[in-house]
């Protein structure tokens, strides 16, 4: 770290290594922000289009945002073997 990096420099760098990172594993990536039923029913449709055997789908991170909704990311792979 140089003296004209900031903590908003290094936090940049971090995270633009981590999506690399993340792209480069196989998976693809949605991410969601909706409110609480809506969120369940995304999740169930997109567990029904792309099968857990299948393409190994799983809901890799979620969170609950302040107003009762829920943002999460499903990860799949992009074809079935």
């Amino acid at each position: 770290m140089s003296r004209r990096d900031t903590p908003q420099d290094l936090a940049r760098r971090m995270a633009d290594a981590g999506a690399r990172r993340k792209a480069s594993d196989g998976f693809r990536r949605e991410t969601f922000a909706l409110p609480r039923e809506e969120a369940r029913a995304k999740a169930r449709a997109f567990f029904a289009r792309y099968p857990k055997a299948a393409y190994m789908t799983e809901i890799e991170s979620w969170r609950e945002l302040p107003d009762d909704g829920i943002e999460f990311t499903m990860r799949r792979l992009p074809t079935a073997d």
